[in-house]
Order: C-alpha cells, then sequence, then structure tokens
C-alpha cells in the first residue's frame, strides 16, 4: 500500500530524473515485500503499474517534445552560424558589421537547443565573428597608418600652395597652383575630420586667386581704361575752364566771383588726382 500510494503521489512529477529513480526503487523495494493474497496483491500492483506507466508515458511525451524543440532550434542555428561563415571573409567592414550584430540577436532569440549542440554551433558562430572582426581590426590599423602618412604628404603639399600667396605673378601662381592641387587630390583618403580644414585651407588659395584674376581683368579692360581716360580728360578741361573763367572774372573786378571759380577747379583738381591714380593702374597692368 505505502509503495502504491508513494507511486500514485509522484505520477505527475515533472521531476523525471529523480521520479524515474525513486520509481525504479519502489520496484525494488516491492520485490522484497512478502506476498499477500493474489488478489489483494494484484489490485495494489495494478495501481503501482498504472502510475509508473503514467509517469513513464509523461516522461516519453515530454522528451519527445523536447526533442523537436531541440531539433527545431539546432536548424535555426545551423542557419545562423551558416551565414555566419559565409561573411568571414568579408570586407564590407560597415555592413557585415551590422549583419553579425542582427545574427547575434536571431542566435539569442533562437532559444536553447541540445547543450552539446549549442556548444559546437556556438564555436563555429564565434569562430567566424572572431575571423572578420579580427580582419576589419587590421584593416582599420593599416588604414589609420595610411592615412595618417596621406596626412602628412597633403600638408607638405598645402604648405607649397600657400607660398604662392602674396601673388606676384598671376599666370605664374595659376599654373602653380593647378599643378599642386592635382598632386594634392591625388594622394590617398585621410582622416575625414582632418579633411574639411586641409579642404579650407586649400580654397582661401584658391580665392584669392580668383580675386587677382578678377582684378587683372578689371585692369587690363579697354573699356574700363577708355571710361577712365575719358574722365581724367573731362576734370583737365574743367579744370582749365574753371582757371579761365576765375582769371576773366578777376579781370572784370568781380573777386567773389573769381574766387568761387577757383575753388571749383580746387576741387576738380583733387578729384582729378584720384582719376590719375586710377588711370595709372590700368596703364600699369
Amino acid at each position: 500500500e505505502k509503495i502504491a500510494s508513494e507511486a500514485e503521489s509522484l505520477q505527475d512529477s515533472n521531476q523525471w530524473k529523480a521520479t524515474g529513480e525513486r520509481l525504479k526503487a519502489l520496484v525494488d523495494e516491492w520485490k522484497k515485500v512478502p506476498r499477500l493474497d493474489k488478489k489483494t496483491d494484484a489490485q495494489i500492483w495494478k495501481r503501482f503499474s498504472s502510475a509508473r506507466n503514467h509517469f513513464d508515458k509523461r516522461r516519453r511525451q515530454h522528451f519527445s517534445a523536447l526533442t523537436k524543440e531541440q531539433s527545431s532550434v539546432r536548424e535555426g542555428k545551423e542557419r545562423i552560424v551558416a551565414e555566419a561563415e559565409s561573411l568571414a571573409t568579408s570586407t564590407d567592414w560597415v555592413n557585415t558589421a551590422k549583419r553579425y550584430k542582427v545574427l547575434m540577436d536571431q542566435w539569442k532569440a533562437s532559444g536553447r537547443g541540445k547543450r552539446s549542440d549549442d556548444a559546437k554551433l556556438w564555436q563555429r558562430f564565434k569562430s567566424a565573428q572572431d575571423q572578420f572582426f579580427s580582419a576589419k581590426n587590421a584593416d582599420l590599423e593599416k588604414r589609420g597608418e595610411s592615412m595618417a602618412a596621406n596626412l602628412e604628404k597633403r600638408e607638405a603639399i598645402l604648405t607649397e600652395i600657400e607660398a604662392l600667396l602674396p601673388i606676384s605673378n598671376l599666370d605664374d601662381a595659376k599654373r602653380k597652383f593647378r599643378d599642386l592641387r592635382n598632386k594634392f587630390n591625388k594622394v590617398g583618403v585621410i582622416d575625414r575630420n582632418k579633411r574639411t580644414g586641409l579642404e579650407r585651407r586649400l580654397e582661401t588659395v584658391e580665392l584669392a586667386i580668383k580675386e587677382a584674376e578678377q582684378e587683372h581683368w578689371r585692369r587690363s579692360d579697354p573699356g574700363a581704361r577708355a571710361r577712365a581716360h575719358d574722365v581724367v580728360n573731362q576734370l583737365q578741361a574743367a579744370i582749365a575752364d574753371y582757371e579761365a573763367k576765375a582769371a576773366k572774372a578777376e579781370s572784370a573786378g568781380d573777386a567773389k566771383k573769381a574766387s568761387q571759380l577757383r575753388e571749383a577747379a580746387a576741387a576738380r583738381a583733387m578729384w582729378l588726382l584720384e582719376a590719375q591714380k586710377g588711370l595709372a593702374d590700368f596703364t600699369t597692368a
């Protein structure tokens, strides 16, 4: 009775290993106890056997479902590992690194499989991931050294470009700037944070050359030179006219008018000096 009762109390247990061992021990105990009358013995054995069968059936169902679940988990992780291994030699550093993160998230969400399967698959996944990131880090280190060397080259060329200022010979400055800029642009990649500052310095020299070019064009423009010459001639004629009229007024005894005319001539004489300076710019261009 005690053996059968204990077996019945264990038949719905989920402690599969411990309960299985206990039921096995109860069978051994059953064999050791004295036999009862055949009818009573059969009734109690039926209860005992039924409890054991109930537990065994539940255990088989549990492990069958567990096997299916673990098989599904293994298949899912095998797909993840297969993709991870296919990406191990990729050199698309940014996108592949992002994809490995997605694969890692998928791995975590896929659940637990059989311990031995999980361990083997994880080792393959980690090996592929380590291979990729080791290559990525080595490339970044190499590129860092290369970018540092390229930065030195660009700075040296930029120093030559900045030495073109101030401009003494426009044509020579334009030619040298063009050649040096082409040389500057052919240098390999540099750090993005450094590039902006160098390009700003390059643009400063380029702008100075453009402004010098515009000034040269302005000073060498025939139409502008002719207009400046006309202004000088007009002012010279106006001054001569005012001086003549002032002399005439003075002869006529009109000192006030003569003074006003000479003031007008003096004002235009100042304008003439500025106009002559402007004309000189053209004639020396």
